[in-house]
């Protein structure tokens, strides 16, 4: 049985034909029939070997950009890319962009990485092996060195938290991070702030690092709470007071 009978057969009852496209060329993409960086067909193949519309067709890759098993560009085949969890989370991000247009919506978001990142700090100070704390120690010194450079403070201050994520070895975290980055970092960006701010930051951050050092995991779950709501108290304001 071709596969434009498969479509039209049992197998595409109650389903749109687009829709079968998509599940039988998802089916292929996590079987390996088709390889990451590879190109789908053409959209003319396609439509030849499902026996179906353009329409249909696009649709169907819609359906499979939306689910991350693609990448599209305009004038270009699809490429297929592999399953992963940054891509799971980039795609719940467009969702949550829409969640973060005031305050409240803002703050929802800030106190889960608060709740988030004290518990990776407790982590760290109990679990951290040298290379860790090594990293630790390099990223705050970069981050240190940035004081008064804002755009480039705020990249240092985000691979210095970065470092916490990938502490654990879960590779959800470190894609979880990458999400509050984007989320959160044009509230940050729109606020006009001198060295003091940065230098208020660094703080936060090397009061985190020495609790770790310690091997004090209560010490370095409160200084990352501390740290991360004097920085709310900050990206708040960047919002209208009557939010």
């Amino acid at each position: 049985m071709d596969q434009s009978e498969k479509l039209h057969g049992h197998g595409a009852i109650g389903a749109r034909r687009s829709d079968a496209i998509a599940a039988e060329l998802a089916q292929m993409i996590q079987n390996g029939g088709f390889q990451e960086g590879e190109r789908l067909p053409a959209e003319r193949d396609l439509m030849q070997r499902y026996g179906v519309s353009r329409a249909a067709v696009r649709e169907a890759i819609i359906t499979l950009a939306n689910r991350g098993l693609i990448e599209t560009r305009l004038g270009h085949r699809p490429i297929v890319r592999k399953p992963d969890y940054e891509i799971a989370i980039d795609k719940v991000g467009n969702l949550v962009g829409h969640l973060v247009v005031d305050r409240k919506g803002v703050w929802n978001l800030f106190e889960t990485r608060i709740f988030l990142e004290a518990a990776l700090a407790r982590w760290a100070a109990k679990h951290a092996r040298r290379d860790h704390l090594e990293e630790l120690r390099a990223a705050l010194e970069t981050n240190r060195e940035a004081i008064g450079n804002s755009s480039l403070f705020d990249q240092t201050d985000a691979a210095f938290h970065a470092v916490l994520y990938r502490i654990p070895g879960n590779p959800i975290y470190p894609a979880i991070h990458k999400a509050y980055v984007e989320w959160l970092t044009q509230h940050w960006r729109s606020m006009r702030r001198g060295a003091d701010i940065d230098q208020m930051n660094y703080a936060g951050h090397e009061a985190v690092l020495e609790a770790i050092l310690a091997r004090d995991p209560d010490s370095a779950e409160e200084a990352m709470r501390r740290h991360l709501t004097a920085a709310w108290e900050f990206v708040r304001s960047t919002f209208p007071s009557s939010n």
